[in-house]
């Protein structure tokens, strides 16, 4: 079986979110720091459909779950990145 490769501005397209270099930085740049006691998926930004996606691509190991890793770690604080 092919697993699919995504990259990660296909992640921003599947969010219906602006998925070029410019959008996704803005993206970013505007809601980081997320808090390190927030999950992904729970924060206060993604509509409701979002959230769901995160959510699920997380629980059912999807081939999304490693861009939304990479999306996590993106808008925690620099401390919480390294660990």
């Amino acid at each position: 079986m092919n697993t699919p490769i995504h990259h990660f501005s296909d992640l921003f397209a599947q969010l219906g979110l602006p998925c070029d270099a410019p959008g996704i930085r803005q993206f970013i740049a505007t809601h980081t720091p997320l808090a390190a006691d927030v999950k992904l998926a729970d924060a206060p930004f993604w509509t409701p459909a979002q959230a769901t996606f995160l959510h699920e691509a997380l629980h059912q190991d999807s081939d999304w779950a490693e861009l939304v890793d990479q999306l996590n770690a993106s808008l925690r604080p620099p401390e919480i990145k390294s660990k």
